[in-house]
């Protein structure tokens, strides 16, 4: 899983029975209105989340969405550091992750503390982080990208810019195939990226020869369910916490990002 800057569990108390079917969804419902939150879900949730979510969207879209409710509260029914990076956006908003172990192995192959030390290597580089990162990491880079939009990021910088690349070294070879631009790359992958080979694509391509290959450089899984997202709503944890000095620095890409993206 995703290792959390910073999360809040509060104690629990004897509950009554989770409600399930139509019971369920309206009671979804009741504490939506009841907390004035805002259920936001990735595209790759199960149907039935993206049913009841408000808004449902791609990594960058997700943000944009975050950084413009009006929402008290807000749900993120996505992974640990999309949760994190509603919160950069939304200090005084309580931000809830129906999963804690909502993990992306991507983000747990670069530890800010690493990538910190790592990045002193290569002073005077502009830092590019994609999305899929920690709000530690966020705190270390010049602007934040979105697989959407990283191409765009890069070559917002002058031809002749040095520039790193993380924490994704598929994207980011994608993106400097795309750019003619020389990157520096983080040499971390996603797990689920990782399976799906050239081999794998060949044999599937052999038994279906007229299908269309559509390919993307970076992975993730759904955990979240019903169940869960009524819960963290009804008891309100997890809750997503970034300390202020870690907010206040990874603020700056990601708002750079939007600004770029708008």
């Amino acid at each position: 899983m995703t290792l959390p800057i910073a999360n809040e569990v509060r104690p629990q108390r004897p509950r009554a029975p989770i409600p399930s079917g139509l019971a369920l969804e309206k009671e979804i419902a009741r504490l939506r209105k009841e907390m004035k939150a805002v259920i936001l879900a990735h595209y790759y949730q199960d149907p039935e989340i993206q049913d009841i979510a408000d808004f449902v969207g791609d990594s960058l879209q997700l943000s944009q969405a975050a950084a413009k409710t009006d929402a008290e509260v807000i749900v993120f029914c996505g992974v640990h550091f999309m949760a994190e990076t509603a919160k950069i956006l939304n200090p005084t908003k309580q931000v809830l992750l129906p999963d804690l172990d909502a993990g992306c192995s991507l983000a747990d192959r670069c530890p800010p503390d690493q990538f910190a030390k790592w990045l002193e290597q290569y002073p005077g580089h502009k830092v590019v982080s994609y999305i899929n990162c920690s709000a530690g990491v966020k705190a270390l880079s010049d602007v934040i990208c979105t697989s959407s939009n990283a191409e765009k990021m890069v070559a917002s910088f002058p031809p002749g810019t040095p520039i790193v690349f993380a924490p994704d070294r598929h994207l980011g070879a994608w993106v400097q195939k795309k750019t003619g631009r020389d990157l520096v790359l983080w040499p971390g992958f996603c797990i689920v990226h990782e399976q799906f080979t050239e081999r794998q694509l060949t044999k599937l391509k052999v038994h279906h020869p007229q299908a269309k290959l559509i390919a993307h450089p970076e992975c993730e899984a759904s955990v979240n369910s019903l169940e869960k997202i009524y819960l963290c709503m009804r008891d309100r944890t997890p809750e997503i916490v970034v300390p202020e000095d870690v907010r206040v620095r990874a603020l700056r890409p990601v708002k750079r990002m939007l600004e770029l993206s708008a």
